[in-house]
């Protein structure tokens, strides 16, 4: 029940006891983190399509939101990664008020997700869709920097993958090296720094130098400042979506991709902090706090906002233990924000590629892409049938056709390990059932034995009714053996009401034995243990031989059976 609360962690630790032990390294968990977002705020925002100051509200808005509600100890939110892709092309077709819309409607979809208890129902996705559109933005991200990587000049890339490809091509004699050898630098950077300096990050060394670095040297490379303007220092303003009814109904699956992969990613970022720390996370509380995030981010000029995974393990890494570090992050952003921001613009374009293109390598996973091809077929084609959709499609069409061909997939297997059917069960009965052996049971002549071994769902409802209408054989009473039987759907139950009055008709009785709890409570809301009478619901098989033998010696010659 704990992990079901509606509480958050920030609540549990202050009712622990808080103290000054605990507070330093919180204190200095959140400072470290804070400087490693600031660079990734500001790149996720301009790949997005928006402007940098967005990303920084987001990080400190959504941050201070997440930490306050989270049902993890230890989660860090902000703009990701994950957002780039679908963040862009609602700019691209809707603008920013577009923008705002969905993302206020997916942060109330969280929020319902959450009440609603749906917490660990997101957890059940199937991998190879997680890994699949995983995979597939990050190859959109590592495509779309290609621009800024390479300097070229030219218009804005288009938001499909196609288009992006066609139109770096054709800015390729524009390629500026000053920019390249600056992006390259960047990745250097990122790649070996923490190999000599561990108190720094890699990300914030790069973009600190290379910003010296083009400002001393007046490099012609392009900066923050040179693209969008120099980046406000001041708090953002508070103001509500413009709402059009038309745009709701244009944008509801849009917004529900932002909420499905905020809620995702937040919960995968909550389980690998719970195996770092041995918390465990509130998985519903979660998905509130998120939707609370994104909510009150677009209420000040932010974007889609989540758990991220890499800040958070940072956090942990640097000795955050509580929500506390979570919220100093924000409010460490909001200084350097406030004070800093203006030295923002000198970040070259180029360096925040070189960034990006780190956080696209991380994301893709693909030495874990690679390993699933070892998986079973089906899981193959889920995989690259959301990898592909990803990529070339559009994330929203990933997520439905990677989930619905992922539960096919699962149903499909669910009926191939479903057995059914007419079964030899003396021997069986002779190992399994010691007491029946003993007390010397056999199957009578009359009786007929069918068993269903495993879920009894719509998938192998079919197969039963099929099998039991193919037999030839005549038979007295029908014995349905349910031992394997763990759980049984509507369309279960009604192949069974269609075998009972098949077999009512033409004079057999069935007989139910070893019924599990579920089975039995639909048969028992169906009224169907009256019509088949409990007499004939037997606890276990040696039962149902016996009520069988009573039968067939109760029925008189040429009066057919008494039930």
């Amino acid at each position: 029940m704990g992990r079901n609360k509606l509480k958050p962690k920030l609540i549990t630790v202050l009712k622990e006891g808080y103290s000054v032990k605990k507070f330093v390294p919180d204190l200095i968990a959140g400072v470290i983190v804070g400087i490693v977002a600031l660079p990734l705020a500001i790149a996720f925002a301009i790949a997005s399509g928006v402007k940098p100051e967005q990303g920084l509200y987001t990080a400190v808005v959504a941050g201070f939101i997440i930490s306050c509600l989270s049902g993890s100890r230890v989660q860090i939110g902000g703009p990701t990664g994950a957002f780039i892709v679908i963040v862009y092309g609602i700019m691209q077709k809707y603008g920013y008020d577009g923008l705002a819309t969905a993302t206020l409607m997916a942060g109330v979809i969280l929020v319902l997700m959450g009440l609603a208890r749906f917490g660990r129902v997101i957890e059940y996705i199937p991998y190879p869709v997680t890994i699949g559109f995983t995979s597939g933005i990050a190859v959109i991200i590592f495509t779309s920097q290609f621009k800024d990587f390479l300097g070229l000049a030219g218009p804005v890339l288009p938001a499909d993958f196609p288009g992006k490809i066609r139109m770096i091509v054709e800015q390729l004699p524009t390629i500026n090296f000053w920019a390249v050898g600056i992006s390259l630098l960047t990745v250097l950077l990122i790649v070996f720094w923490s190999r000599f300096v561990r108190w720094v990050p890699g990300s914030v060394a790069a973009i600190i130098l290379t910003a010296v670095i083009v400002e001393v040297f007046h490099l012609p490379v392009e900066t923050v400042a040179s693209r969008f303007g120099e980046v406000p220092h001041a708090l953002p303003r508070f103001s509500f979506p413009v709402f059009d009814l038309q745009l709701v109904t244009e944008l509801i699956k849009p917004a529900t991709a932002i909420a499905f992969l905020a809620g995702i990613e937040s919960l995968l970022s909550a389980v690998v902090a719970d195996g770092m720390t041995g918390f465990r996370h509130r998985p519903n509380m979660e998905l509130i706090a998120q939707g609370a995030a994104n909510i009150g981010s677009v209420l000040f000029g932010g974007i889609p906002a989540t758990g991220a995974i890499a800040r958070t393990a940072t956090n942990i890494k640097s000795g955050g233990r509580t929500p506390v570090a979570g919220i100093i992050h924000a409010l460490t952003l909001l200084v350097i924000m406030l004070a800093f921001a203006k030295w923002a613009g000198l970040i070259p374009m180029a360096a925040l590629s070189g960034v990006l293109i780190a956080v696209a390598y991380n994301m893709s996973e693909w030495q874990v892409f690679v390993k699933l091809f070892r998986s079973p077929k089906s899981d193959v084609l889920v995989l690259l049938t959301t990898f592909f959709l990803t990529t070339f499609v559009d994330l929203v069409a990933a997520i439905e056709i990677g989930v619905v061909l992922a539960a096919l997939l699962f149903m499909r297997r669910m009926i191939l390990v479903t057995e059914i059917g007419f079964t030899d069960l003396k021997d069986e009965i002779a190992e399994e059932d010691g007491a029946a052996a003993e007390s010397g049971s056999r199957i009578p002549a009359g009786v007929e034995v069918f068993e269903i071994n495993g879920p009894f769902f719509f998938g192998a409802a079919d197969r039963f009714k099929t099998i039991l209408r193919d037999v030839q054989r005549k038979y007295k009473v029908l014995i349905l053996r349910m031992k394997h039987v763990p759980v049984m759907d509507a369309t279960g139950l009604r192949a069974l009401e269609d075998v009972f009055t098949k077999s009512r008709r033409e004079g057999t009785v069935v007989i139910l034995s070893e019924v599990n709890t579920q089975p039995k409570r639909v048969i028992r809301s169906a009224g169907l243990d009256q019509q088949i009478g409990r007499e004939n619901i037997q606890p276990d098989f040696d039962a149902a031989i016996k009520r069988a033998q009573r039968l067939l010696d109760a029925a008189s010659p040429g009066r057919g059976m008494k039930d």
